[in-house]
């Protein structure tokens, strides 16, 4: 139980510097977002990863190439963002006109998925990750690597919530003895 997972949540896009719910719309970086990726760069490379996991989506997949991993990444479904259903492009203040109070982690979306569901796909990244021989990265997005985050340590999906994550910040997951622990959480570059 050595291994450790570094996760990278990609740069800012439009969306997120706005505050909109994006889980499968494809937008891209913005200039300061790929300005962001490749500072990263600086402080990864000089770090061996087997196993390199990345979204898909263009968002984390410039992220992963500008931080120097795109030629060892897997992209895999597993960790794409939560999806936002019928909240997809929204803001939390929009969608509280319609859901007073409303809260991703206290009341979920219609028509995405779950926490459970997202835990679900966490859990599987997180089995991968101790069965690997060696450090991980991870490249993806806010609230997934939040309840990655959660799982990691044991808690509940919905946990994650309580984790703030900002744009292009690296986080550690480890271990204390047979612990699962944050080495670090929301490192900003």
């Amino acid at each position: 139980m050595t291994s450790h997972a570094v996760l990278v949540r990609h740069g800012q896009t439009e969306w997120s510097e706005s505050g909109r719910h994006t889980s499968r719309t494809d937008v891209p970086l913005t200039a300061e977002g790929r300005e962001q990726a490749r500072r990263l760069a600086a402080h990864l490379t000089a770090r061996h990863f087997a196993l390199v996991l990345c979204s898909p989506l263009q968002r984390a997949r410039e992220t992963c190439e500008l931080a120097s991993f795109s030629g060892a990444a897997e992209y895999t479904q597993d960790v794409v963002e939560w999806d936002y259903g019928e909240y997809e492009g929204r803001t939390t203040d929009d969608i509280r006109h319609d859901v007073p109070n409303w809260s991703l982690w206290r009341n979920g979306v219609p028509g995405g998925e779950t926490a459970d569901d997202v835990g679900a796909r966490a859990d599987r990244v997180i089995a991968r990750v101790r069965a690997t021989d060696g450090d991980s990265i991870v490249f993806s997005h806010g609230h997934f690597l939040r309840v990655l985050g959660a799982r990691w340590v044991e808690l509940a999906p919905t946990d994650g919530g309580r984790f703030a994550l900002s744009p292009a910040a690296i986080s550690e997951l480890g271990w204390e003895r047979e612990t699962p622990v944050f080495d670090q959480w929301n490192v900003r570059r």
